[in-house]
C-alpha cells in the first residue's frame, strides 16, 4: 500500500482522506518504531460551543464559549465565570456591546507571554461597538469583531481594565443570497503568541468579495501586532496596505501555530467545498483567495461573492469549483502556495497545533489538524483529528494519519498544554485532555 500511495496520486489521495499513514523517506519510516499510545479524557462537558482555550503554566485554563463569554478552569479544577456576553447571566463582568450570530461571537483567547508578570490576557469577540456608519448593507465596511486586552486579578475571579486593542475587523450583518452566507459569517477569530511575544490575529473574509485582496481592510487576514494593537515593525505588507496586515487573501482561518523547529507560521483554513488548506505564511505573501466577481474570467455573482460559484447549492466535481474561484489563486505573483489541500474537498479544517514533547514519539512536531466533517454537496463525512508532517520547506508533506481516539467530534480547537496534552473543543460542548505516552 505505501508504494501505491507514493506513485499514484489517485491512490494518494484515498489514503489521504482515510487516514493511512504514509511515509515520504526511509527515515520517517524508521522512527515508525516509536508509535506512542493515545487516549483520551473528556476534562469538560455540558458547555455550550466551546471554541479556544489558553493555558498558564500551573495548568490554569482560560476557555471561550461562543455566545456565552470567557471562563476560566484554575489548576484545582474549579471554574469562574469572567467576561460575559450581552444577556449572559452568572458572569462577574459582561460587555453590553458583545454578541454571537451566526459563526460570529466571542472566540480566540490567549495569555501574554509575560503573564505571571503583567496579568494580561486577549479575547477576539464580535461587537456593536465599532459599527459605525458602515453597517447599512453587506456591500459596506462595518467593523464588528474586535480584540479585547484585560487584567486578569490573582485569584482567578475576574478580569478589569478592559481595552479594545483593535476595532476594525470586518463582519457581516445581513442576511444575504448565499446558502452559507448568513449574518456573521467567515471571522476568522484564532488568538495566537508568537515568536518575540507579539500577537498574531486570524480574520476571515466575511463573506463580502473584495475583502481578501483589499489592504485596506482587515478581513480576510492575519495580523500581527504587539500588546496595545500596533503592527510589528517587520510586518512586509505591499505597499498601501495597513501595516498591522502579515499576511492577505484569507477565506477563514480559524488555526494558527508555530512549528516548534523554526517559528514559522503555519495556518488551518476553511475552503469553500474545495481545498480545506495548511499553508505556511510568507510575511507579506498572498494567500490566493479572491471571491470577488467579474474577475479571474468570472462573470456576476450572487451578492458579488463567487465563493461557491459556479452552482451554489448542489454538489458537483470539486475540481470544476477549484478552477472557477480557487483558494490559492495562480494569477497571483506573490502567492504562498498551500503546503496540504483537504483532496480536493471542504470538511471544515479549522484549528491546528505542533506537537510537542517527547512523549508523542514519531508524532512530535507534527501539525495536528481539526477537521469537522461537514458532509455537504457530496462532501465526504469524518470528523476527526488529522497529524500531518510539514516538509522542512513548508510546501508539501512527509505524511498524514488519523488520530485513533475512537470517536468523531467536530473538534473546533486545539491547543497544547503545559502538560504536553493536547485539549480538543468540540461543538458538541467538551474539553478533552488528549494524552501520549511511549512507555
Amino acid at each position: 500500500m505505501i508504494k501505491f500511495c507514493k506513485v499514484f496520486p489517485f491512490i494518494t489521495s484515498v489514503c489521504m482522506l482515510f487516514g493511512i499513514v504514509f511515509h515520504a523517506n526511509a527515515a520517517e519510516h524508521a522512527g515508525g518504531m516509536n508509535v506512542p499510545s493515545i487516549k483520551s479524557d473528556a476534562v469538560m462537558t455540558g458547555l455550550e460551543n466551546p471554541w479556544d482555550m489558553a493555558f498558564l503554566p500551573d495548568g490554569t485554563m482560560f476557555f471561550t464559549e461562543k455566545c456565552k463569554g470567557l471562563s476560566v478552569r484554575t489548576s484545582s479544577g474549579s471554574v469562574n465565570k469572567l467576561y460575559g456576553m450581552k444577556d449572559t447571566k452568572g458572569y462577574n463582568a459582561a460587555g453590553k456591546d458583545l454578541f454571537c450570530d451566526g459563526q460570529a461571537g466571542m472566540l480566540g483567547v490567549v495569555a501574554d507571554r509575560d503573564f505571571d508578570k503583567n496579568r494580561t490576557l486577549y479575547v477576539y469577540s464580535t461587537s456593536t461597538k465599532y459599527h459605525g456608519s458602515g453597517c447599512k448593507t453587506n456591500f459596506e465596511k462595518c467593523d464588528g469583531n474586535i480584540v479585547m486586552r484585560f487584567k486578569v486579578s490573582s485569584d482567578l475571579k475576574k478580569v478589569s481594565d478592559r481595552t479594545d486593542i483593535v476595532k476594525d475587523i470586518q463582519y457581516k450583518p445581513f442576511e444575504s443570497n448565499q446558502p452559507f452566507g448568513g449574518p456573521g459569517a467567515h471571522n476568522g477569530g484564532r488568538l495566537r503568541i508568537g515568536p518575540g511575544g507579539y500577537l498574531w490575529v486570524a480574520g476571515g473574509d466575511r463573506h463580502r468579495g473584495v475583502c481578501p485582496q483589499d489592504g485596506k481592510l482587515l478581513c480576510g487576514k492575519v495580523l500581527r501586532i504587539d500588546g496595545d494593537g500596533n503592527a510589528h515593525p517587520d510586518n512586509n505588507p505591499p505597499a498601501g496596505f495597513d501595516a498591522r496586515i502579515y499576511t492577505y487573501g484569507h477565506r477563514n482561518v480559524q488555526g494558527i501555530d508555530f512549528r516548534p523547529s523554526d517559528g514559522r507560521a503555519f495556518t488551518a483554513e476553511h475552503g469553500p467545498w474545495h481545498n480545506d488548506e495548511i499553508t505556511g505564511l510568507v510575511n507579506g505573501g498572498n494567500a490566493g483567495w479572491d471571491p470577488a466577481e467579474k474577475r479571474g474570467g468570472r462573470s456576476a455573482c450572487p451578492d458579488k461573492y463567487c465563493g461557491y460559484e459556479p452552482n451554489q447549492m448542489d454538489g458537483m466535481d470539486p475540481a470544476v469549483r477549484a478552477a472557477y474561484t480557487p483558494m490559492s489563486d495562480t494569477r497571483f505573483d506573490d502567492l504562498m502556495p498551500a503546503a496540504w489541500n483537504n483532496n480536493g474537498f471542504s470538511q471544515g479544517t479549522g484549528s491546528a497545533a505542533f506537537l510537542k514533547g517527547s512523549n508523542w514519539g514519531v508524532y512530535e512536531g507534527r501539525l495536528a489538524v481539526g477537521i469537522m466533517g461537514i458532509a455537504f454537496g457530496d462532501t465526504p463525512a469524518g470528523s476527526r483529528i488529522d497529524l500531518i508532517g510539514l516538509s522542512t520547506d513548508g510546501l508539501g508533506i512527509n505524511g498524514i494519519v488519523r488520530m485513533p481516539l475512537g470517536f468523531t467530534k467536530r473538534f473546533r480547537g486545539l491547543v497544547m498544554g503545559p502538560d504536553n496534552a493536547l485539549y480538543a473543543s468540540t461543538d458538541e460542548g467538551e474539553i478533552y485532555k488528549i494524552s501520549a505516552s511511549t512507555k
